[in-house]
């Protein structure tokens, strides 16, 4: 979908907001995207309004030109390496600098895509005459716009990159900001090659690995998948030859989406290495928890495919250039616009789609045991995993609840009832990755009512507030070393607590207490005293109409 946009849908200068964490992508084309959770998305879409809270905004100055075969994957494992997978939480970074000139929209993409690693509320270039180039090749020159900071503009941070003095990056295992020299790794055997995802499966990445693979066959030892990211680009492929190279080359192709990325198929042997060039390797993401998924750009992989080891493509030398095509490809005839009669429309639930599980409003106590204790930057595919045997389920929360937080604690679902709920405690960056807010309605159906964190990944944040859990933090790091799992809380006076913003939680096993921090705005303490968001515009429909009736 997020390559489907900048092709076809994206327009500089326009806000996006979607359900999907890679959303920012289309921030490449200078469109302010933002990833956010389904509910909030929902109601957006239904005419309400969507409130985020005011970012800093970085600025990052890019220098020079990129070295051939260093590239736009590079840029972003560079600022990954440099700000950690936490360090854009409540940020915007945004693109300037002499570099710009020699990056295309796809290759921006690239870099905004791989934004949502730092946690950042969304990244974005300008757009300009690249931007309006790309536009016109896409048939679409009418939607252009020029965007540009003001003269003068100010920023919470400025950093500046050489591109010059870039070379090829690679994240090891099993974090995006683990990130380390091709160079320093290269001699590691390697057992799967997979290029493509939201991240570098344009139309120009493919041609570049196309290249690099004419005429040759990847080793023996590797299984090299690729999948396009749309119609269009695999339609290109197939009409200029591409494609032909690339399957001769020993590659098996899979249709444009998620795929690998998100372990719906293609999940890796036991214990082997995998290099992707996608945006997250999660431990156990894959789908093989044993498995090491290495990030890279498409030339790292390509050449990389061909060697069985990881190789530094910065010792072949440049590849040959790849141009952008006069024109794109284009053929909507499977996009199907919105129904003019909207009252019309059957929406088909059949029996895998179960209710959608609402709060309750907070008591003024709450009760309950700490039933897993988690360490830093746990993700929501920890959370609430997302593999191809779970992806069915995803409209059955009752299925999905058996399966929560298992890839860090077995027994927790079984805990989670045989205990009536309880709370969560972790440590960092709480609720990193995908914005899933099944990772938030799954603990909810379990009966979890608060996590306690020392902070939290911005989506995570607000879809624990949407379902009525409280995201509280601790104030001291003391108060989370001190804290152990199955210790029995007590959370009292949470009325007068949540106007405050902080919370005594007592600790009737050990004796002792806490204040924990919550902070909110006031319409977010409204929904998590109403058990959730839907709770609230149920409340809100009801007030608006004659007679305090609730709308049909």
């Amino acid at each position: 979908c997020h390559q489907v946009h900048l092709e076809r849908f994206g327009v500089p200068g326009e806000t996006l907001l979607g359900a999907d964490s890679h959303t920012p992508t289309a921030g490449g084309l200078g469109m302010l995207a933002i990833g956010a959770g389904g509910l909030d998305v929902a109601v957006a879409m239904g005419g309400g309004l969507f409130y985020l809270t005011m970012p800093e905004v970085v600025n990052v100055r890019l220098e020079g030109r990129l070295r051939p075969p260093v590239s736009a994957k590079d840029i972003i494992l560079e600022v990954l390496r440099l700000f950690t997978v936490k360090g854009g939480v409540g940020r915007v970074f945004e693109y300037t600098g002499e570099g710009l000139s020699s990056l295309t929209v796809p290759e921006r993409a690239t870099i905004t895509n791989m934004g949502a690693e730092l946690g950042a509320t969304t990244s974005i270039f300008p757009s300009d005459e690249i931007t309006r180039d790309f536009l016109r090749r896409q048939k679409r020159a009418g939607d252009w716009k020029p965007l540009a900071p003001d003269a003068g503009a100010g920023y919470d941070r400025v950093v500046t990159l050489d591109l010059e003095k870039l070379e090829p990056l690679a994240a090891k295992p099993h974090s995006p900001d683990h990130v380390a020299k091709v160079r320093d790794i290269a001699g590691l055997k390697i057992q799967q090659v997979a290029i493509g995802s939201c991240t570098n499966s344009s139309y120009l990445d493919l041609m570049r690995v196309a290249g690099i693979l004419k005429g040759q066959t990847v080793h023996p030892r590797v299984s090299l998948v690729i999948a396009p990211g749309s119609r269009q680009v695999l339609s290109m492929l197939a009409a200029n030859g591409a494609l032909t190279d690339l399957l001769s080359a020993g590659a098996r192709l899979l249709e444009a989406g998620c795929g690998p990325c998100i372990g719906m198929g293609q999940a890796p042997a036991s214990g082997a290495v995998s290099l992707r060039t996608f945006n997250r390797n999660f431990q156990g993401r894959c789908g093989t928890q044993t498995a090491g998924v290495y990030l890279v750009s498409p030339e790292t992989a390509a050449y990389s495919a061909l060697e069985g080891e990881i190789t530094d493509p910065g010792q072949y030398g440049a590849p040959a250039p790849v141009e952008m095509p006069g024109k794109f490809l284009v053929n909507d005839n499977m996009i199907l616009p919105p129904s003019k009669d909207p009252g019309s429309v059957t929406i088909t639930r059949g029996p895998n789609i179960k209710d959608f599980p609402l709060g309750e409003a907070l008591p003024e106590t709450l009760k309950g045991r700490v039933l897993v204790k988690l360490g830093d930057n746990v993700t929501t595919d920890h959370i609430m995993p997302s593999s191809a045997k779970l992806l069915p389920y995803r409209s059955n929360i009752p299925f999905l609840a058996d399966h929560c937080l298992t890839p860090s604690k077995a027994d927790f679902p079984a805990k989670a009832r045989e205990h009536g709920g309880g709370f969560i405690a972790a440590g960092e960056n709480y609720g990193q990755g995908s914005s899933r807010e099944h990772a938030a309605l799954v603990p909810q159906y379990l009966g979890v009512r608060a996590v306690l964190a020392k902070s939290f990944a911005r989506i995570h944040k607000a879809n624990l507030i949407n379902v009525g859990i409280l995201p509280l933090t601790f104030e001291k790091p003391g108060d989370y070393d001190a804290l152990g799992e199955d210790d029995e809380l007590c959370l009292g006076e949470l009325g007068r607590g949540l106007q405050e913003e902080r919370i005594t939680v007592e600790n009737l096993t050990r004796g002792t207490s806490f204040v924990a921090s919550v902070s909110l705005s006031g319409r977010e303490k409204k929904i998590l005293a109403a058990g959730g968001k839907i709770n609230l515009v149920r409340l809100k429909s009801r007030e608006q109409e004659p007679g305090g009736r609730e709308r049909s």
